[in-house]
């Protein structure tokens, strides 16, 4: 029986709710204001705590009368002559502006109300444009209005699903939001934190910025409320964050006569708030990484870096933690001696190793909303933690072996490539990225682990952030010195690498060329034959013609690489030798850097020691020509890059047989002939002493 009535009780329950919400609605709709403002106060009172009911209230419509309702101005005679019809004609001017102020005041409320439910109701409030009536209601004088006003606009805006855009449409609005921060402590408090939400690209930053942002804030710094105080702090590091122009403002800011970068260091003393500590160490590091501070000042070194360690504490909570080691791993990344001071600073690398310990048993949690809420924890404070360690290891050898020895470090790393969140992995390729540049970890750890197969792994249809750092990753293990290079070999990876050169992002269009080149040093002819048969003389020479310089360096360094020892300069030359004096040739014409150039001759240079190959500058008077003119060129490096190519050309081979001796003699005569002898006499005479070396070499080639 009892489970012949469940149904139909429930069902008397939701009947019960929906018919509440709809009396609340009808009641916004009575001719008597009186009674619509003390609806509107019950209305209140009801969705207090009660996501149901704010549902409800939204589904059944009362969102668009609410914001009728709001948008009645004090002085609307419609409102006044419904107040005088209610309460007598008698009634003065005033009870009328009183009543309909204070409607439109507990409107805001309800609707500030209504945005703390779930994502849905935001949503709903913001298609009902909410926004731009809140935004409207700011013009009137009335103080509380105002800030009831501000109080839900607020709510709206630290939705993630709210467009923040919206607060930047109309031009006039952050002005006069600007304006109305000194009225109250409420208003600077509100507006500072929708600031502070709404603040997400440069160009946001420059709007606030250009309008007086930090003058109207930086005062805010040492109001009496702590909660001003803090949206002041919370405002200032997304302003300063990446922005050079902030950062270096905020430098020279006085706040009641003290340099605000002092107010900040004040603010990070251990007996203040944990939360005030933290959001003042990171304006502190945003100032630094954007330039405005020197990474050895005092503040940094001292005051900084210290207060970030401690919050990477286990004494600390775990959004605390999380917090303080992302931003001390962004504070040191560009720096070696930073992190050298974190890595000896109250045993930092072996602390983070505390980080992967949470929670302690999984299995032991019931409850599944516990155990999201506690994986979400678990994978926030690894991915923290690789994080930290990766920028702490990214320069120094000693800093990475301590890493590598802290307990079962290496295996963490190759777990975390396998994570469930993609930010967990992509955290912890950046970690194996940054040990991947040291010698002996690759010949070490990294063969022991067999890092180089969940890599491969990872590089299996990943997006393009994860890709671009384990492509990054694995051009590390691919070099000569590197254990891991033969089994990467054998696993197929050409094809992998061959594919990133074709992607739309340079980063792993480099990546892949680098990885090729790195494979491609001193290579046997297999696998130097592979990588040109996956590449394909097409997408070589496309590469070659990259915008990208980064790309095109790569390309020539790889083409150099493939172009070494005789017999494979000879047979790749055979194969492809016209389509790569061609790619030289325009290269060497076109408006290229130093380095590029340099490169491009070196290449030369390679295909001059080839046996046969060197007869395909031989018989192109338009490379000699060019070999000649860079001989003479201004720059040093050019100059060399050209001699050793004609050094190569002239060289008396030593076989012992007579058609080569016959051939050299021949390649002589004609660079005679073209004046390159004379050229060479003179550069024995340079000042750089290279230079002079390689000529007089060069010389007695002709002498021999």
């Amino acid at each position: 029986m009892a489970c012949l009535l469940e149904a139909p009780l429930r069902i008397s329950v939701l009947s019960e709710v929906t018919a509440t919400s709809r009396h609340y609605v009808d009641g916004l709709f009575h001719p008597d204001p009186q009674k619509v403002l003390q609806g509107v106060i019950d209305m209140k009172n009801a969705v207090i705590g009660n996501n149901k009911q704010k549902a409800n209230l939204i589904v059944l419509g009362a969102v668009p009368r609410l914001l009728y309702l709001l948008q009645q101005g004090s002085s609307s005679s419609e409102l006044r002559t419904e107040c005088a019809v209610v309460l007598g004609s008698e009634l003065r001017t005033e009870c009328a502006v009183v009543l309909g102020s204070e409607l439109r005041t507990e409107c805001a409320v309800v609707l500030g109300s209504l945005a703390m439910g779930t994502e849905n109701n935001i949503k709903s409030l913001v298609d009902c444009h909410i926004i731009p009536a809140l935004l409207q209601g700011l013009v009137c004088p009335d103080l509380i209005f105002i800030e009831a006003c501000l109080r839900c606009l607020r709510t709206v805006f630290i939705s993630p699903v709210t467009p923040v855009q919206l607060l930047y449409t109309d031009p006039t609005v952050i002005p006069h939001l600007m304006s109305l921060m000194s009225r109250s402590q409420r208003t600077q408090e509100y507006i500072t934190q929708i600031f502070s939400h709404c603040c997400k690209t440069p160009e946001h930053q420059t709007v606030l910025f250009n309008h007086g942002a930090i003058q109207n804030i930086a005062p805010m710094l040492i109001s009496p409320s702590y909660k001003v105080r803090m949206q002041a702090l919370k405002c200032f590091s997304v302003l300063a964050y990446e922005n050079t122009q902030v950062s270096t403002t905020l430098v020279n800011v006085l706040v009641d006569g003290e340099l605000l970068s002092q107010v900040f260091v004040r603010m990070m003393q251990r007996d203040r708030p944990i939360e005030m500590q933290l959001t003042a160490a990171k304006c502190l590091t945003y100032m630094c990484r954007a330039g405005a501070i020197r990474t050895d000042d005092r503040c940094i070194v001292l005051k900084t870096l210290p207060c970030l360690v401690r919050m990477c504490s286990k004494e600390r909570l775990l959004e605390e933690r999380v917090e303080g080691a992302e931003t001390l791993a962004y504070l040191m990344e560009p720096d070696v001696e930073l992190q050298r001071i974190a890595s000896v600073t109250d045993h930092l690398v072996a602390m983070l190793a505390d980080y992967f310990k949470y929670p302690s048993s999984v299995s032991a949690i019931t409850d599944i909303k516990r155990l999201d809420h506690d994986l979400k924890h678990a994978h926030e404070l690894r991915q923290a933690a690789f994080k930290l360690y990766a920028s702490l290891g990214s320069n120094d050898e000693d800093i990475r072996k301590k890493i590598t020895e802290t307990e079962n470090m290496m295996d963490r790393i190759v777990s975390g490539l396998s994570e469930s969140s993609i930010k967990v992995r992509l955290a912890a390729v950046r970690c194996l990225h940054s040990l991947s540049r040291s010698v002996q970890q690759l010949r070490t750890s990294f063969h022991d682990h067999a890092v180089w197969k969940p890599l491969m792994k990872l590089l299996q249809n990943a997006p393009d952030e994860v890709l671009v750092m384990a492509s990054s990753t694995l051009c590390n293990l691919l070099l000569e010195f590197s254990p891991s290079k033969e089994p990467i070999l054998e696993s197929g990876v050409i094809e992998l690498l061959c594919s990133l050169t074709q992607s739309d992002s340079p980063a792993l269009r480099v990546n892949g060329i680098w990885a090729l080149m790195n494979m491609a040093f001193q290579a046997d002819q297999k696998v130097k034959g592979e990588i040109m048969r996956a590449l394909g003389t097409e997408q070589l020479f496309r590469l070659l013609s990259d915008p990208d310089t980064n790309v095109l360096m790569k390309t020539l360094g790889l083409l150099r690489n493939l172009l070494s020892t005789r017999p494979h300069i000879d047979q790749i030359m055979s194969s492809h030798g016209k389509q790569i004096m061609q790619a030289v040739t325009l290269i060497l014409e076109g408006e290229h850097s130093i380095e590029v150039k340099e490169q491009t001759l070196c290449i030369l240079a390679n295909i001059a020691d080839g046996n046969t190959a060197k007869e395909l500058i031989m018989t192109n008077d338009d490379i000699l020509q060019k070999i000649k003119y860079y001989m003479g060129h201004s720059n040093v490096k050019l100059q060399l890059a050209a001699t050793f190519c004609i050094s190569n050309l002239i060289w008396n081979e030593e076989d012992g047989e007579a058609d080569a001796m016959t051939g050299s003699q021949e390649r002589q005569d004609k660079l005679r002939e073209l004046g390159f002898v004379d050229i060479l006499h003179k550069l024995t005479q340079a000042s750089d002493p290279n230079l002079c070396e390689r000529a007089k070499t060069a010389m007695q080639q002709y002498l021999a």
